[in-house]
């Protein structure tokens, strides 16, 4: 299958495309390199620099490759950013990405894996999360991302689209070529580990009120590795409208748990700076991942925490780090 994937010059795209090559097809990156990096796509993928805004680049990349099918991993990602500046989510996550369907719809493409968010379901009344709960997002970046599930329901009405959404959240860990290092960083387990590292004083917790066991935040923690192979699966099983939460399963990670993981791995002392809560961040985010394990055959291989934190440690006090970016 020829498979076009945007935003796959980014850390979980990056990987993506790693495992899309381990399968035979061929792969097509474009990007706008805003977040991505071009050295995280390999030699031997066509890569395109650009905005998947721009209608007739991207019926000109869909045509040349004879593209079969896209993994939409384009977008906006940060949930404190996106409260402060919520029209440029809508405008990345929503307008851009419909210019992109309308490219594939008049080029006869109509087949997508799509890169959502298990933000989309706001505070849950029971976890783990399953795919029939309420959805209710708390910030501007799971907004966006629903309005666009919508959007694809939509073109799948009208236009017989053919869509899996994938609804997860905290990618972690690090492959042998590719890590997480953004600028600012803002995801958990890098910041830990900067800490480790000494080049930040220590890691803020934003809250430790909130009622979970030990106050702080309970989120699902993923290995980017896992995360990648199902986007794979979902590729194979095209077939209708699916949608599939992908979480750890059990009862998830609080901050504290991450941060303690962290000291015993790395053998370094992290010290935690306690602040106030960020607005939009629920307690407690697991997502079941039941369903796609049932229909699809998805297994994690990484998901122990200690795995997952093992591996990015391990990428980032390699020498000459391979590749480092952007979600």
């Amino acid at each position: 299958m020829n498979v076009l994937v945007t935003g796959g010059a980014g850390y979980i795209g990056s990987v993506v495309v790693e495992e899309l090559l381990s399968t035979g097809g061929k792969v097509v990156v474009v990007d706008d390199l805003s977040k991505g990096h071009r050295n995280a796509v390999p030699d031997q993928v066509a890569f395109v620099e650009g905005n998947i805004r721009d209608h007739q680049l991207m019926k000109e990349i869909l045509i040349e490759n004879q593209i079969e099918a896209v993994v939409h991993m384009a977008a906006s990602s940060l949930v404190g950013e996106s409260v402060k500046l919520p029209d440029k989510y809508f405008d990345n996550n929503v307008t851009a990405a419909k210019a992109m369907l309308d490219a594939m719809r008049v080029t006869g493409v109509n087949k997508i894996v799509f890169s959502s968010t298990a933000a989309v379901y706001g505070e849950p009344k029971r976890q783990p999360i399953t795919e029939s709960d309420a959805l209710a997002p708390t910030n501007p970046y799971g907004a966006s991302k629903l309005e666009f599930e919508r959007e694809l329901q939509r073109q799948r009405d009208e236009y017989g689209l053919v869509f899996t959404s994938l609804r997860y959240f905290n990618a972690a860990g690090a492959t042998s070529r590719c890590g997480e290092q953004h600028d600012p960083e803002t995801h958990l387990i890098p910041i830990v580990l900067q800490a480790a590292m000494g080049q930040i004083p220590s890691v803020g917790i934003f809250g430790d009120d909130y009622l979970t066991p030990d106050g702080t935040c309970v989120r699902d923690y993923i290995h980017v590795r896992d995360l990648a192979r199902a986007h794979v699966l979902a590729l194979k099983d095209l077939d209708g409208s699916k949608t599939y939460n992908l979480g750890c399963g059990g009862d998830g990670y609080s901050v504290r748990q991450v941060i303690n993981a962290a000291c015993d791995i790395t053998g370094r002392k992290i010290t935690e700076t306690i602040m106030a809560r960020r607005e939009g961040d629920p307690a407690v985010l697991i997502a079941s991942s039941e369903k796609i394990r049932r229909e699809l055959g998805w297994e994690p291989e990484f998901q122990d925490l200690g795995v997952i934190i093992r591996s990015a440690w391990t990428w980032t006090i390699a020498p000459g780090k391979r590749v480092s970016h952007s979600m």
